[in-house]
This record gives structure tokens, sequence and C-alpha cells, in this order.
């Protein structure tokens, strides 16, 4: 269903939180299911499965409710800014941190019995194993991210989106979606296995990281509102549109290459500390002839 942005204007404010159904009610199943299955793993598998795992897991659930049903979503229809705000928070908060989860084993152990055995069953058959494999590549997940990234920030589909409720949110679904599928190499959560040795995440990240930059800067430095809808849209607190863009801009240049260069850091920091540690264990003595 369409609606024209002046129709939103009543809706922006700080108590215009929406606790849309199709957000929180999946949120709120999810947490449920996550947290039966992690009270079993807890105790099967301590080492694996502490604290730190819901923690992260219903971080992620908060802030996927903060994304889609904060005052950012109907901010988002006047101020670029916010809109950003909330890409980022899709793109790159919310799926690490539901990985960093590792949500795969406590949400399928948390399903009913006869469910959980017809999802297993489901998921070894030999089509869907195969469509998987492809899906969860991480040449397919750099990709499927980087097409969805740029693919919805052209203007003509940008504004689409911004004037449809229905293509608002094909745009936030893509955007988690495959950023769902992108960081599922980076944080390689139990049991996921990767077929490129862990190094390789350092220059997917730093290419990841490239494309964000080149589009803050083009948005920071446009001398020319590259958005129309922003441009025909009430102005808040005397931002002008132009404005606007750059600062969303820079929002998108920090505090986005940070979310990708914070783990490269720790990448590089694993690998040089993992060959510390090989070069500290002693070598075996050769067996000596009798």
């Amino acid at each position: 269903m369409s609606h024209p942005i002046a129709a939103v204007a009543p809706a922006v404010g700080l108590s215009s939180w929406s606790f849309e159904p199709a957000v929180t009610v999946p949120a709120l199943a999810a947490a449920a299911l996550y947290w039966r299955g992690f009270t079993v793993l807890s105790l099967r598998m301590p080492e694996r499965f502490d604290a730190r795992r819901p923690a992260a897991f219903l971080a992620g659930l908060v802030m996927l409710v903060l994304a889609l049903c904060s005052p950012l979503d109907p901010l988002g229809h006047f101020l670029l800014q916010a809109h950003m705000i909330q890409h980022l928070l899709l793109m790159l908060v919310v799926p690490p941190l539901l990985w960093l989860g590792a949500p795969v084993a406590p949400l399928l152990l948390g399903l009913p019995r006869p469910l959980r055995r017809a999802v297993a069953r489901g998921l070894a058959a030999p089509p869907v194993r195969r469509l998987t494999a492809v899906v969860g590549h991480p040449a397919f997940a750099w990709i499927a991210f980087i097409v969805a990234f740029w693919f919805w920030h052209l203007p003509a589909l940008y504004d689409l989106a911004l004037g449809s409720d229905a293509w608002h949110h094909v745009e936030h679904l893509c955007f988690l979606a495959t950023a769902l599928l992108y960081w599922r190499p980076v944080i390689l959560a139990w049991p996921a296995r990767s077929p490129w040795p862990r190094w390789t995440m350092i220059p997917y990240l730093v290419l990841g990281e490239f494309q964000n930059t080149a589009l803050s800067a083009i948005l920071a430095f446009s001398d020319r509102v590259i958005y129309p809808a922003y441009e025909a849209a009430p102005r808040l607190w005397g931002v002008s549109a132009l404005e606007d863009q750059s600062i969303a801009g820079a929002i998108m240049w920090v505090p986005g290459s940070l979310a990708f260069l914070l783990p490269v850091l720790w990448l590089v920091l694993t690998a040089v500390a993992g060959t510390k540690d090989a070069r500290r264990i002693p070598a075996q003595p050769a067996l000596r002839r009798r």
C-alpha cells in the first residue's frame, strides 16, 4: 500500500513506536525458541554455549526491533540520515549479533520434536543441501550483499521504497537476508564450516568496506540532492536536503567503516596470536632407531 511522505508526518516523534506484528511476533518467537534450545545446550556443551551466546542473540533481536519499529522508521521518510542509521542496523549490526549467538542449534532444538524432525529431514534433502551449499558459499554471499547494497541505493528504487510500504518491506528484507549471508562466514558460528581459509575473510571484509566508502563519499560530497523524495519532503529541524545527505554520508562512512574494519583487526590479531601459539609448541623429538 503506497503512502505519500506527508501522510506519515503525524507519526514522527519520540513516541512513534509501531511494534509492527510482522517484526515483533517473529522476534519474540525466535527469542522463545532460542532460549528453550539454549537451556538444553548450555548443560550439554557449557564451553560452547555460555551466557555470551544468548546475550548476543537477544541483542540482535532488540536491534532489529529498534531498526524497524522505533521512530527511525517514520523519520526515515523525512531524513536520509535516519534512514541510513536504519540500514546500518539491518546490514552491519543485527546480523553479526545474531550469528554471535550461534543460533542454528538452539533454534532447531527449541522447536517441538515433531516439527524439529520435519525440519531436519527437509534440510537433509539433497536439493535443499545443494541449494544451501550455493547460497551459503562466501562468494555468493559477498556478491548478493553488494548487489543488494547498490541496487536499493539507486535513486529510482530508493524513492520507490520510500513511497510504498510493500516495497519498503521488500527492501528491508533484502538488506537483512543478504547481510545474514554476508556475515555468516565472517563469524562462522558453530556448526558452520567455510570452504575458504580463515585469512580470506580479511580481503572479503576490506572489499566490502570499499563499497561502503564509495557510496558514503558520493553522498557526503555530492553538490546535488541524489534522492528526489527527500528534496520534496517537508524539512525537519531546519536541515536542508543537501545537508541531510552529507550527514547521512558521514554516518555511513565512519560507523559503517568501523563495522567492517573492527572484524578485520580481530581476524589479524587472532591470526597473529595463533602463529605465536604454534611457535611455542615444542617440536616432537625424533624417534631413535633401536
